[in-house]
């Protein structure tokens, strides 16, 4: 099993959810995050002062997937959230050594 876990811009959120449902992948996490990585945020212009936003606010997808859909599920996300500007986001994928449903007590791929 892989835990996949993107941070992309919250414009794109709508457009790779979608695009994931159609691959049958609907279980996700979605969390409001902020942060900045090669942005260094943005200034601002506020009644005739400016000031720095250092964090942008951005969308963090987890999905816990079989590691057969690893690829397709990453792929799916680097598709549908890039729009060829600094500040796309992130991919990564970790390996979950093991997994519980807490309803019925099923692990490993079942629980998933």
């Amino acid at each position: 099993m892989k835990l996949i876990t993107a941070i992309i811009q919250p414009t794109m959120v709508n457009k790779v959810k979608e695009a994931l449902q159609q691959k049958n992948i609907s279980r996700m996490t979605l969390v409001e995050v902020e942060g900045f990585g090669e942005q260094k945020g943005q200034t601002e212009l506020f009644r005739g002062q400016e000031y720095e936003v250092n964090f942008l606010p951005k969308v963090k997808i987890t999905i816990v997937c079989k590691d057969s859909d690893k690829e397709s599920v990453v792929q799916t996300i680097l598709d549908n959230a890039k729009t060829g500007k600094i500040g796309d986001g992130k991919v990564w994928v970790s390996p979950i050594e093991e997994m519980y449903r807490i309803r019925t007590g099923e692990s490993g791929d079942a629980a998933v």
